[in-house]
């Protein structure tokens, strides 16, 4: 074969692989965060959903506590499109049981109703913020030091022996007070000082749909729209809310996807 057409063929070949080019960190099991890597230029696609790239090529999503089916990634750039499709390992949940909660917060009476849809919607609202503040792709930190975990992501909670919807954080135990660092550079996209669930309780945006939550806090430092860096301390340990007990309940989400937060801390 004349020498000009290899050359052709291997650079086709060459453009083509780069233009496909896409590396991840993280694992395809349920209630997992992703970090996926391509040529900014690039678009992509998790499910048909369109989401950002950042100017280095970064962009985020996750896999939710029951995912079952396909993850399904189009990368498109100068008209191909590369289809990926990765299969979601299932993973297996503990049973956590927790007695002696005052009835009312198991099962509210209907007249907080009202009060709980104003405050979920709050929340729905900080959740879906998809700024572009590229935070989420750095190496996040625990937000208490030396902290014995008492509550893990996908456990099925049983409060006062009645089944309940899976607990979607970690649970740090801490005494009454105890600092709490902030685990990632970020936004304040919520500072509410009693809420009905989770008492005072942050909310922090880490760009392209990621947040973080802090719940059942004592002392709130930050307010709405601060800038916060990693390590600073944003409150004080508390039990707030629905708790029986001092703790610090942190969650993950992408979107309205509720992840492990463990995946970014380390911890599994």
């Amino acid at each position: 074969m004349d020498s000009k057409i290899i050359k052709f063929f291997l650079l086709f070949f060459f453009i083509s692989f780069k233009s496909y080019a896409v590396e991840f960190n993280g694992k395809f099991i349920q209630g997992h965060y992703i970090i996926g890597k391509t040529d900014p230029s690039s678009t992509v696609k998790i499910d048909k959903r369109k989401i950002k790239v950042s100017k280095d090529g970064y962009f985020a999503f996750g896999l939710d506590r029951e995912r079952k089916y396909d993850v399904v990634i189009q990368i498109e750039k100068d008209g191909d499109i590369n289809k990926i499709i990765k299969k979601v390992q299932k993973r297996q949940y503990n049973i956590q049981r927790i007695d002696g909660l005052e009835e009312k917060k198991v099962t509210p009476p209907e007249e907080v109703f009202a009060r709980i849809k104003k405050e979920n919607k709050l929340i729905a609202i900080a959740r879906e913020i998809n700024s572009d503040l590229d935070f989420f792709k750095d190496k996040f930190i625990l937000p208490l030091e030396n902290a014995i975990i008492t509550g893990v992501y996908g456990s099925q909670r049983i409060l006062n022996g009645k089944p309940r919807w899976p607990h979607y954080g970690i649970d740090f135990a801490g005494d009454l007070g105890t600092p709490i660092k902030a685990m990632a550079d970020g936004i304040v996209t919520l500072a509410e000082k009693d809420l009905y669930f989770t008492g005072a309780t942050l909310i922090f945006d880490h760009g392209h749909g990621i947040s973080t939550l802090y719940m059942h806090l004592n002392e709130i430092f930050v307010e709405k729209g601060d800038i916060v860096k990693q390590g600073d301390i944003i409150g004080t340990v508390g039990s707030s809310g629905r708790s029986t007990g001092p703790h610090l309940d942190v969650r993950l989400n992408w979107f309205g996807t509720r992840l492990d937060p463990a995946t970014v801390l380390d911890i599994n």
